[in-house]
């Protein structure tokens, strides 16, 4: 991290510098990171000017300070943060939003996905296929994660696609929570019958299949 330019506020710069380290994953989430002294001494400014920027970092949820033990990053993202701050990140509360941004989303992309969105659908299902089969796990959840954000993608909505990275932390953490395997043989069906309904052409179906998908992967993962 460069040290601070003097011609701006100094909270502003070093608040700035941390955002910057958070965004590139050199400070990762759940991550320690350095305290008030060492900061103050890297970036040559006081440790008030250090504190009042983690202070506001940790106003806005990307950062949690946790008494006697130090500062940790919570999140990437300010809405991220601010879910995650008001215990707004439960599975179940995210399973559910993401059935109606993925409904919407299949909807659009039943109407309007190009070929090469549908391309990427079809790779993207056919790589989680094989992870499945292969017994692998962290492959199963990352191409899983890649077809769901297919399916935002080939919709083409900007709001959607915005929002959809927007909570992806979120998402992606819900994926890996709810990823078994064996999967459930229903949520296997339930992905087919989305990637079927897209390229056919049947935004109704599409977005059934959507949602049907959520409620199963809900149904598999969340206890009644």
């Amino acid at each position: 991290m460069r040290a601070p330019v003097r011609q701006i506020p100094l909270v502003t710069q070093v608040s700035e510098g941390f955002r910057e380290l958070i965004a590139s994953g050199r400070w990762a989430v759940g991550q320690k990171i350095p305290g008030e002294h060492e900061l103050a001494a890297e970036l040559d400014v006081s440790r008030a000017t250090v504190r009042e920027a983690l202070r506001g970092l940790s106003v806005t949820g990307l950062l949690e300070a946790r008494i006697g033990d130090g500062t940790y990053v919570r999140a990437t993202n300010e809405i991220t943060g601010v879910l995650v701050r008001d215990d707004l990140s439960a599975l179940e509360h995210v399973l559910d939003a993401r059935a109606g941004l993925e409904a919407a989303a299949a909807r659009l992309a039943a109407q309007h996905a190009t070929p090469a969105a549908l391309a990427d659908l079809a790779a993207s299902f056919e790589a989680r296929k094989l992870a499945h089969d292969a017994g692998d796990r962290a492959g199963y959840s990352h191409a899983d994660g890649l077809f769901h954000r297919a399916v935002i993608h080939a919709g083409g909505n900007p709001l959607l696609i915005r929002l959809h990275a927007a909570v992806a932390e979120l998402i992606e953490e819900s994926i890996e929570q709810t990823a078994v395997l064996p999967e459930d043989p229903e949520v296997g069906a339930a992905h087919a019958r989305l990637l079927h309904a897209i390229q056919e052409r049947q935004p109704d179906a599409a977005a059934g299949a959507a949602y049907a998908l959520s409620a199963s992967v809900k149904s598999a993962a969340v206890p009644e």
